[in-house]
């Protein structure tokens, strides 16, 4: 395993942009792409680099960004008005292609019982239009693979396939390792730049009443030897997260060789 340029930038920079179209990609996922001069100049790492995205709220027809300087950008953020203070969310590159000056970044779409959309970001996502504007502080990547590294295990619900997505094509492509992917329905699954000895488990949910990433943590669990030379990289609901990384150093893996990431968490909602 090569090294990985994994450290995120001492000086992140923010890069402005406009949508320039949009797209559903499959059932639970709505892609927005953006463009502006200074995509062409994103430093894309591959992997699971990631940013901060910043959006308009619904009433705002212009994105109001603080003035800052290096790291030192939540501050300023959390000085604007709550009013005027733009959404900021955390995202997975999903592809770029700096010729064009292009960045795809995927949202995933969860529904409410009546049947809006959930959550501010993919509210902000599934309504976009040419020329809306939006913003991207660059963060690095996370996945942090050891060079020695036996084999790779990743795991993931649906908030997780852009990022393993962007894994699985950058690994290199000798890699020995696993995937297990949920996703909400049959239709959600997608062809994936894996390398050959990557066996990859699509785990259908197929339940609106279940809780995301209970599947994958089902089939993780039935693998119960793990290599202590091994790597695992786990994220989603934190749930998936936490519990996928207990039962992996259980197994045997240490804890310095396992990162994991809860990038939301389930509430249980109350009947009404």
């Amino acid at each position: 395993m090569a090294k990985i340029p994994r450290l995120p930038p001492k000086n992140p920079r923010l890069f402005r942009a406009e949508v320039v179209r949009t797209e559903r990609i499959s059932p639970s996922i709505h892609r927005v792409t953006a463009t502006g001069p200074d995509l062409a100049e994103f430093p894309w790492m591959g992997y699971d680099h990631w940013f901060r995205l910043f959006i308009t709220l619904p009433h705002q027809s212009t994105l109001r960004m603080p003035e800052f300087t290096g790291a030192r950008w939540w501050y300023p953020y959390l000085a604007i008005p709550e009013v005027e203070r733009p959404h900021c969310a955390n995202y997975t590159v999903a592809g770029h292609r700096p010729e064009a000056a292009e960045m795809d970044i995927d949202f995933v779409v969860h529904r409410l019982p009546t049947g809006e959309v959930e959550g501010r970001a993919a509210i902000w996502a599934c309504a976009a239009r040419p020329g809306d504007e939006l913003a991207m502080l660059d963060q690095g990547i996370t996945f942090d693979c050891p060079e020695d590294a036996s084999e790779v295990i990743v795991v993931a619900d649906e908030s997780g396939l852009p990022a393993i997505t962007g894994i699985l094509r950058s690994l290199p492509r000798h890699t020995v390792g696993r995937l297990i992917q949920e996703v909400p329905t049959a239709g959600d699954r997608r062809d994936l730049d894996a390398p050959a000895a990557m066996t990859v488990t699509w785990v259908v949910r197929d339940d609106a009443h279940a809780v995301p990433g209970h599947a994958a943590l089902g089939e993780l669990r039935r693998h119960t030897t793990v290599d202590t030379a091994a790597y695992a990289f786990i994220v989603g609901e934190s749930g998936l997260s936490t519990k996928g990384r207990r039962h992996l150093h259980r197994a045997g893996l240490p804890k310095d060789r396992i990162t994991f990431t809860g990038f939301w968490k389930h509430e249980v909602r109350q009947p009404a």
